[in-house]
């Protein structure tokens, strides 16, 4: 007897033994993807930015496109003060030639209720989408002797409480609050990978709000173990208990340069204005831990301030200087066929801080390179420290021994 079309009766247990091990096959594949660490992420579209324009009129898209390139800068500048270079600024006036495409998109915007309470929660808004020559910009910072940042960049984790009276919330992008959205915005338009906590049943078993808002830091780092992020943030906002300390009072006081003409949009509310929020984050590394505290009316602006400080901090670790040039060898131990070496040239070849590669020996399986750095090799080190494909062999006893500073040695993990 035959049914359900050519699947017989006698073969049916045969067919769902087979479906049953194709699911479960399935579950072991994502439950080891979903354990695999993930501590640095390749940013895409690093000469590509995103505008709020107002209409499509021609002096409108001169302006948003001038604005677009000074992202792009800031983004592979990796810090705001790269527009004040000579060279840049004069690039800005000529945007057009840097560019390589535009198109424009709407897209639906978040607002912030807590801060504007007439506007609805989205809002439709038009945008200019602006696309730039990488090696021309490239070459601008050359010229300049300006740092640039590649794009293999540290995965951050952020802990965003919001405080409202006496209600405190633990962000994550399914929070129904503008916040993820800015954070989210802030990361495209900074090029720095920020992710929020999924707050699913394993956070909630590991860490309360309690041990967040408190910065235990013992806690907050197993929570934090499972996304295998490079730093962690923690970041405080308040409209009710977080009080400004006394030494961020006094430096208050004495600033005189946080004004709006000046600072930009990352900037602290004047003190003439009623002073509403409290914003404050520790940045949580594995050798220190830096914090800061800011007071403002407006959270948007305050958030960007905090995360806008954040990246330049991580920026520095990883920044390639553009104004020198260090030779750096190093011995890669385990090349043992020609499509080992082409990978390993190939990966050298393509990391940001390297500006040209040379095979200097060869013996057994090991390859000896120079690499033409652009810039210092804790930039390279930290860098490749990133990326896992390459990793260093450090004998404790190498250099005692010999008294003199050896040829790093590292072994190749593939792609």
């Amino acid at each position: 007897m035959r049914c359900c079309g050519n699947i017989s009766v006698t073969k049916l247990p045969v067919f769902f033994y087979m479906l049953r091990s194709l699911l479960l096959y399935l579950f072991v594949i994502v439950a080891f993807m979903s354990l695999t660490p993930v501590q640095a992420l390749e940013v895409k579209d690093l000469y590509q930015a995103s505008v709020a324009i107002n209409s499509q009129t021609s002096r409108d898209r001169s302006a948003a496109l001038k604005d677009a390139l000074a992202i792009v800068m800031i983004k592979v500048g990796g810090e705001k003060s790269v527009l004040e270079n000579a060279v840049l600024k004069k690039a800005l006036k000529n945007h057009q030639q840097y560019l390589t495409q535009y198109r424009y998109q709407q897209k639906a915007v978040r607002v912030d209720k807590a801060a504007v309470e007439q506007h609805a929660p989205n809002q439709r808004q038009l945008f200019l989408l602006a696309s730039f020559n990488e090696e021309k910009i490239n070459n601008l910072f050359q010229q300049a002797n300006l740092p640039l940042w590649g794009s293999l960049r540290p995965q951050v984790l952020l802990w965003l409480i919001d405080e409202q009276g006496f209600t405190r919330t633990i962000m994550s992008n399914s929070t129904d609050s503008a916040l993820p959205y800015m954070v989210n915005e802030f990361s495209a338009r900074r090029g720095l990978p920020i992710m929020m906590p999924l707050m699913d049943l394993t956070d909630a078993s590991q860490i309360t709000i309690s041990d967040i808002w408190g910065r235990f830091e013992q806690p907050i780092r197993e929570a934090s173990s499972r996304y295998y992020a490079e730093a962690i943030v923690v970041m405080r906002i308040s409209n009710s208990s977080l009080k400004i300390s006394d030494s961020f009072a006094e430096q208050e006081k004495t600033s005189t340069d946080a004004t709006p003409e000046n600072c930009g949009l990352l900037c602290i509310q004047p003190n003439s204005q009623q002073q509403d929020y409290v914003l404050d984050w520790s940045l949580i590394t594995a050798q220190q831990t830096f914090s800061q505290q800011y007071q403002g009316s407006d959270r948007q602006i305050l958030l960007q301030q905090g995360l806008g400080d954040i990246t330049e901090i991580i920026y520095q670790h990883y920044a390639l200087s553009t104004s020198s040039s260090n030779d750096f060898v190093i011995e890669v131990a385990n090349v043992d066929s020609l499509n080992t070496y082409m990978q390993v040239f190939n990966f050298l070849d393509d990391l940001s801080a390297v500006k040209s590669v040379t095979l200097v020996s060869a013996k057994g399986e090991s390859r000896r390179f120079q690499l033409q750095l652009l810039g210092s090799v804790d930039a390279l080190l930290a860098s490749l420290k990133l990326n896992k494909q390459l990793k260093q062999y450090i004998d404790p006893l190498a250099e005692l021994n010999t008294g003199t500073q050896l040829t790093p040695v590292f072994y190749w993990g593939g792609k």
